[in-house]
């Protein structure tokens, strides 16, 4: 009885398919960089309006509202944050698990493919909450501009 030696790892296969979870790293590193220069925006404007409403300004209610409404963007941004480096690590996991999966001769199953759909559905994530704080920052930009022009014209 002849023992047969497993068929060979073609490298090129699996080098070929780790460069799909490469490409959404890189995707998901610049989402995370657009994220945190949001997140950045979005905390020196809190800061500026801490700075007038300890001025004790004679629109306090309305600098009340605006550091209630950045401080909700602040919170949707760092959930995308967390969500965008979930998906980082579900890409990286798939990647890793391609290859391990190769080196072990194709034993690890639906692993690989169950981390990239991890890592898909935690950028889906990512992005409906970076939508929602675009919607949140149109919405308070509409209105401290309303807010600024009554002040002037009054």
């Amino acid at each position: 009885m002849r023992m047969s030696l497993p068929a060979p790892i073609d490298t090129h296969t699996v080098l070929g398919a780790m460069l799909a979870p490469a490409l959404l790293m890189a995707a998901t590193g610049s989402l995370l960089v657009s994220a945190n220069a949001r997140l950045a925006r979005v905390v020196d404007r809190l800061r500026g309006l801490i700075v007038a409403w300890e001025k004790d300004a004679p629109d306090r209610v309305e600098r009340d509202t605006q550091i209630d409404r950045h401080r909700r963007r602040a919170a949707m941004v760092l959930r995308a944050c967390r969500m965008l480096y979930a998906a980082l690590a579900g890409f990286i996991g798939t990647s890793l698990g391609l290859a391990a999966d190769a080196l072990l001769g194709f034993r690890m199953g639906e692993v690989p493919t169950v981390l990239a759909v991890i890592g898909m559905l935690c950028l889906l994530i990512a992005c409906i909450q970076m939508g929602r704080e675009v919607s949140l920052s149109v919405k308070s930009f509409d209105e401290e501009l309303d807010q600024e022009l009554a002040r002037r014209r009054g």
